[in-house]
């Protein structure tokens, strides 16, 4: 375990390019189990790990990042996949369930800081450092919940939208092209969003603007990384599955 530690601490790009490829590995394997549900609960654990982790910035290739650049890789898979595979409105439905994730996350987590830590000589000390623990993690201001919500919202249908006019334009050829138009186009609207709401005023115009494009020369790059794994699991034969009486009854997926 040692030699991994030293081994990522000292070559933060190779963590990096890993953590990307676990993320659409775990994505794809969801999806191979579970069929379409697999996608939904991709989104919906990227959202909650983007939520715990977001906030924890590094830097690689010597610019300023966050996890939650990286987590959202599976989210854009997972809606291009959806919209490939089931369709606009199954695509869409996968949207609003994450949105709807996302504020009940925000709620659930604000209210948790209305609960006082122990006082109990014996745990006193342990329950207040978890309690400002908590409290660094979850004390989100209403800038940032605007922003997040507004941006994940905005751009994921954005998203899905472009994707299938661009999948009618060219007849359902070229599926290279709509996965990364559709994403990079949805990435760099969800940037500015978040940059605008979020940043600005916190700092000018121009840093916000900086901050932003930093973070979207990462999402170009993952965009363009997530091709590959829509194209191989385009064509998988996966069953979806229906739950009846304890036993997992297969669905044929129409093509």
């Amino acid at each position: 375990m040692t030699l991994i530690t030293d081994l990522f601490n000292q070559n933060q790009e190779l963590l990096w390019f890993t953590t990307i490829a676990a993320d659409l590995g775990f994505a794809i394997m969801l999806f191979r189990l579970f069929g379409r549900q697999g996608l939904y609960a991709s989104i919906v654990i990227s959202l909650l790990l983007a939520n715990l982790q977001g906030p924890k910035l590094t830097e690689i290739f010597g610019l300023q990042t966050s996890m939650a650049v990286i987590l959202y890789s599976s989210i854009y898979f997972a809606t291009d996949l959806l919209s490939e595979r089931y369709g606009k409105a199954e695509a869409t439905r996968a949207v609003m369930i994450g949105f709807t994730v996302s504020i009940i996350i925000l709620v659930m987590t604000s209210m948790s800081l209305f609960y006082l830590p122990a006082s109990a000589p014996a745990t006193a000390e342990l329950a207040q450092s978890m309690h400002e623990a908590t409290a660094t993690l979850f004390d989100f201001t209403p800038r940032f919940v605007l922003g997040s919500l507004l941006a994940y919202l905005i751009s994921q249908r954005f998203d899905v939208w472009i994707f299938h006019a661009l999948k009618q334009k060219t007849k359902g050829k070229h599926l290279w092209l709509r996965n990364n138009v559709s994403t990079m186009c949805s990435q760099a609207l969800d940037t500015l969003i978040y940059g605008l709401v979020v940043w600005w005023g916190v700092v000018d115009l121009a840093a916000a603007m900086q901050l932003a494009f930093s973070k979207y020369l990462f999402k170009l790059f993952i965009a363009a990384l997530d091709t590959p794994f829509v194209y191989l699991a385009r064509n998988w034969n996966v069953a979806d599955r229906d739950w009846v009486e304890g036993q997992a009854v297969a669905k044929p997926v129409l093509l």
